[in-house]
């Protein structure tokens, strides 16, 4: 699933050629993705003007001229595609704009879009319910240690809480813990302060690390320009079930099940 630098990648990437420009035609393909498109989305888009793009958590966000922001969330498999050379079956959205086309494609439509009023759009219930973004100046020790207290909950889990933290997923988490040497079981409210104060750099770093790089291309995922993200080719402990960890102290890397999803880690530099 496209996390935090996956979206910002692609809107980012989408920025460069839609801010600014007048949306001459929306055209679906379908009536519905994860959920129906909304009703008023093709009068409501066509012939507004894009004033921005922004993100919040893994939401990526089109301003317009209109009031009104368009939302969209990329599910499992979604991406967008500039000018694409031929159309594909799964592209659910097009935009055009009087020089380019910009096709949401989805082959497993997971993803979905929604429009919302831009002036109540932090009370839109998916947004409203975020915590901090990992990258603003909120996330702090004290947010994690009021967040954690008293939590018997494994760490990897409550990082993964959107209200806690928003835009983390998977990889990202597996990638920080390591970094910061803290074990995905450790229960929250058992993790130190200093552990924390570790933490948060390490959380930062490997989010920077992967916007630079363009994201990590695993299957589905690439950029609006058609170029793949590399930072998969960074990963010290996802997907390396069984593989040395590169640290002196290490040892090989071991895979859990936490909450239904995969936990990659090292358990001898994570220790417990």
């Amino acid at each position: 699933m496209p996390e935090l630098p996956e979206v910002e990648t692609t809107v980012r990437g989408l920025a460069k050629f839609l801010d600014g420009q007048r949306i001459t035609s929306v055209t679906l393909n379908r009536p519905n993705m994860r959920k129906p498109f909304p009703p008023e989305l093709v009068q409501m888009v066509t012939g507004a003007t894009v004033t921005g793009l922004g993100r919040r958590a893994k939401y990526g966000l089109i301003h317009t001229d209109r009031e009104s922001t368009l939302i969209f969330h990329l599910g499992m498999s979604g991406r967008w595609r500039i000018d694409p050379e031929e159309p594909d079956k799964h592209d659910h959205l097009v935009l055009e704009t009087e020089g380019h086309q910009f096709a949401l494609c989805d082959p497993r439509r997971f993803g979905w879009v929604d429009l919302v009023a831009t002036d109540t759009l932090n009370e839109w219930p998916s947004i409203a319910s975020l915590g901090p973004e990992p990258l603003g100046p909120d996330l702090t020790v004290e947010h994690l240690r009021q967040a954690f207290a008293g939590r018997s909950q494994a760490i990897k889990l409550l990082l993964l809480d959107q209200r806690i933290i928003a835009g983390l997923g998977n990889i990202y988490v597996c990638e920080a813990l390591h970094r910061a040497r803290i074990h995905p079981l450790k229960p929250g409210g058992n993790v130190s302060r200093q552990a924390l104060t570790r933490l948060i750099p390490e959380i930062v770093a490997v989010l920077l690390q992967s916007i630079e790089d363009g994201g990590s291309s695993l299957r589905d995922y690439a950029r609006p320009d058609g170029q793949l993200g590399y930072f998969a080719t960074r990963f010290a402990v996802y997907g390396r079930e069984g593989d040395h960890c590169d640290r002196e102290d290490g040892g090989v890397i071991t895979r859990i099940e936490q909450g239904g999803r995969s936990t990659w880690f090292c358990p001898k530099c994570q220790k417990k």
